[in-house]
């Protein structure tokens, strides 16, 4: 290749990264991530697979920069959302509903952001700034209401009202009774890493079927 050539490539670099990310959301949405392969993306945007390859080291690296579009897309949406309000309770319920129609109306790109393998760092200081914002948006909702942090009278329920008799350390001012109770806990209590959180899960899968399983 010339060196005018390889200029002319380098130019077009970061118009070819974007035809090709384009590509794989659409023909994922379309048709699943399991159609979205090399061969087929050269075939969609009409470059060669080599060219592909100069800019993603194969389907794991398109799926990466994919979900990182989505999560700066997303960011951008949740602070449209909560900045729209006009008090806190508004703010989060604005939060969750724009969450769950980004769920719901882009689910081949949700499930790239937080179901297949990607290379992004979660949680850490290297996280690109797209993730930082994302989660910043849930921070910044749910802040209004973590204000008491002080640690609870052990006499008292999570409400603030005295605890039963025999139960000053009990975590749910009504237990729930079932098949989630906790063994050697207090009658009904539900440990929050059995039936309770798989019964909230069901409950969040019910009202949008859409979601992926996990």
């Amino acid at each position: 290749m010339s060196c005018r050539s390889r200029a002319v490539r380098n130019a077009n670099a970061p118009s070819e990264k974007k035809l090709i990310i384009a590509a794989a959301r659409e023909l994922a949405e379309t048709e699943g991530w399991e159609a979205v392969t090399t061969r087929r993306l050269a075939e969609e945007v009409e470059y060669s697979q080599p060219v592909l390859y100069s800019h993603f080291k194969g389907k794991d690296a398109i799926v990466t920069a994919v979900a990182l579009e989505g999560i700066t897309d997303l960011a951008a949406e949740l602070h449209a959302a909560r900045t729209a309000a006009h008090d806190p309770a508004a703010a989060l319920a604005g939060l969750s509903t724009a969450y769950v129609a980004f769920a719901e109306q882009r689910p081949a790109l949700y499930e790239a952001m937080f179901s297949r393998h990607v290379d992004l760092p979660f949680a850490t200081p290297e996280a690109p700034p797209a993730l930082k914002e994302a989660f910043g948006e849930f921070v910044a909702a749910v802040r209004p209401y973590a204000h008491d942090t002080a640690p609870r009278d052990a006499g008292r329920d999570p409400l603030g009202r005295p605890a039963r008799p025999g139960h000053a350390d009990a975590r749910w001012p009504h237990p729930p009774r079932g098949p989630g109770a906790q063994a050697g806990g207090p009658p009904g209590q539900v440990h929050p890493g059995a039936g309770g959180l798989r019964a909230g899960r069901m409950r969040v899968r019910a009202a949008s079927p859409s979601l992926p399983p996990w």
